[in-house]
């Protein structure tokens, strides 16, 4: 994307996103409408003032419409995951927390005879398991839990809790913690 382009996505984004129409954000950077309708447009390179004034009135950082716009899309392919392997306990982050996420996303697999105890999360928590094959035996709060392919269960994470697979074969699952 060239510039122009970049600050014509950033600028309409954020006018909708507040819901101020092209006149009003003129009237509060001190721009004509005509202008911004141009930059929005892609039409026109605006001055390093007039980005000034339109970001000054958005109260946003100088540099926030010239940022690269993040795709809405996201693509993770198994292959490409780091798999992390504790004995017969596999865990792979399919999505992490960060800046865009309060949560993360994982597929877990258990060998058979896997136990895997987890000391909790942070205070507050959430944790959900889908089972999507073979069978698993969660503790919590002292009561247990036995899960089969398409059950779910969830809990407060925050204290300690542990997965079973007592089976032949593999358990796998989808795991969810929502922070």
């Amino acid at each position: 994307m060239k510039v122009g382009e970049i600050i014509a996505y950033n600028l309409k984004k954020v006018r909708m996103e507040r819901n101020l129409s092209l006149s009003q954000l003129a009237g509060m950077a001190g721009v004509s409408k005509v202008v911004l309708s141009q930059i929005e447009k892609g039409d026109s390179n605006p001055t390093i003032n007039t980005i000034w004034k339109i970001t000054e009135a958005l109260g946003l950082p100088y540099t926030s419409l010239l940022e690269t716009p993040v795709s809405s899309v996201e693509l993770v392919h198994k292959e490409d995951i780091a798999e992390l392997v504790e004995e017969k306990y596999h865990i792979l982050p399919y999505y992490t927390q960060g800046n865009q996420r309060d949560f993360e996303i994982y597929q877990i697999v258990m060998e058979p005879g896997c136990v895997h105890a987890s000391v909790g999360h942070p205070a507050g928590s959430e944790e959900y398991i889908m089972v999507i094959g073979g069978r698993m035996t969660l503790r919590v709060e002292d009561a247990e839990y036995h899960l089969g392919k398409d059950d779910a269960l969830s809990f407060e994470a925050s204290s300690p809790h542990e997965y079973r697979n007592e089976e032949n074969a593999d358990a796998k699952a989808v795991m969810v913690i929502q922070y």
